[in-house]
């Protein structure tokens, strides 16, 4: 497997993981709301990877989120948001 994820800096909120594609909007403002937070979580674009990588990631993904739908933030390896939703991202991570 390559350096991914990659890392934001942050509050500390728990492990948070983000996957999520390149181009997809709702992805991106999934980012900027975890960014607005201002907490630290990681993040994988899936679509970027080399694709023995980005078959591996999207396996793992897979594990939280059947459907295999972006974005997918797991929370602390037990909560799974699927799509953007603010209000269930702000109950989460506060």
């Amino acid at each position: 497997m390559s350096a991914f994820p990659a890392r934001v800096e942050g509050r500390d909120a728990g492990d948070v993981l983000l996957y999520a594609l390149s181009t997809c909007v709702w992805c991106r403002r999934a980012r900027q709301y975890l960014d607005s937070l201002g907490i630290a979580y990681s993040y994988i674009y899936v679509d970027l990877l080399e694709p023995a990588d980005r078959d591996e990631a999207v396996e793992a993904m897979a594990a939280f989120n059947p459907r295999r739908s972006f974005p997918t933030i797991v929370i602390g390896g037990a909560r799974v948001i699927t799509g953007f939703d603010e209000k269930a991202l702000r109950e989460a991570l506060g």
